[in-house]
């Protein structure tokens, strides 16, 4: 059985896409979609693949609009995104709390991970009322069936977020590059930021987790503990290579790897239990910040079959 299969390629999935890992029952059919996001449409909207890399909130939004597809516990792309909120310095934003009354950009839709992880280091770090911010997206959501809340509204036509930015237009914008000597990042030094929000409370956000298709699901049940399993032992080799220093031109990603790995040992932990407190953390985010109205368990959003695993 061949399983049409996108998964963008990085350290830890490295061995399924050479072929030095392999599932038993079956075998990875890899197709390539640039940029990655381009997939997650395609599969929310289409279920086009049968294993898809997927953006968690993505996931969390469409699964509460019943797509057929569900995920496994395996969070192949985990990011701090402390550094992802750009300011205007001339927009008087001393502190993440004076962005309140303002409007702030975010990068494509109001569900995308990286602004609901964002919004919620402005609200459970620095105490900002999201509430009273209007939130300016640049594009559409995924989900077509999605609607966000009445404070978030669409950019003004022939508009680009980064030139609103820089003009003063927009007093902050997540996700999005500075184009201004007049940009710059509302939180300093926001890796060591993210660093200590891990050493304080275990905060390490998930950015990505694999997602299967439920029709598939239903005819091989043993399927996603076996997607499971190989994506375990592809991170297991890379995580060996990357702690020998057999890595010959390290990414930032793997930098960020090495630093996370001095703190809890691995940095990339799959199946529930190493992961509940997060996931649950960002289900809570979800529900205030309106992506999902109806409160979701761990359990309900990951394969049964998977539940026990840990890799």
């Amino acid at each position: 059985m061949k399983l049409k299969t996108v998964t963008r390629t990085q350290g830890n999935n490295q061995a399924l896409k050479d072929g030095s890992v392999k599932p038993k029952t079956f075998e990875f059919e890899f197709e390539e979609v640039d940029p990655l996001i381009a997939a997650f449409r395609r599969m929310v909207r289409g279920l086009e693949f049968d294993i898809c890399e997927m953006a968690i909130t993505t996931y969390i939004c469409a699964k509460a609009h019943g797509k057929r597809m569900t995920a496994i516990p395996v969070p192949i792309v985990r990011a701090f995104h402390h550094g992802a909120i750009l300011v205007n310095t001339k927009a008087g934003i001393a502190k993440p709390k004076d962005l309140e009354g303002k409007r702030v950009g975010v990068n494509r839709g109001y569900t995308v991970t990286t602004g609901v992880w964002a919004r919620s280091i402005l609200q459970a770090e620095y105490g900002v009322d999201l509430s009273k911010i209007t939130w300016v997206l640049s594009g559409d959501e995924h989900v077509a069936e999605y609607r966000p809340p009445a404070n978030v509204v669409p950019i003004e036509p022939g508009k680009k977020m980064g030139d609103m930015l820089a003009a003063g237009e927009l007093a902050a914008a997540i996700g999005v590059e500075a184009t201004s000597p007049d940009v710059k990042p509302l939180i300093p030094n926001s890796l060591e930021a993210g660093l200590a929000a891990l050493r304080r409370n275990g905060h390490y956000p998930i950015n990505h987790l694999v997602v299967i298709k439920d029709d598939l699901i239903a005819q091989h049940p043993d399927l996603p503990a076996d997607v499971f399993n190989a994506f375990a032992e592809a991170k297991r080799k890379y995580l060996e290579r990357l702690k020998a220093g057999q890595i010959a031109k390290l990414t930032e990603v793997d930098l960020v790897h090495k630093r996370v790995m001095e703190i809890t040992g691995d940095p990339l932990p799959y199946g529930i239990a190493p992961n509940r407190k997060v996931i649950e953390e960002l289900i809570g985010h979800a529900l205030t910040q309106g992506i999902i109205t109806k409160p979701v368990t761990v359990e309900q959003l990951l394969a049964p079959s998977t539940h026990h695993l840990v890799g």
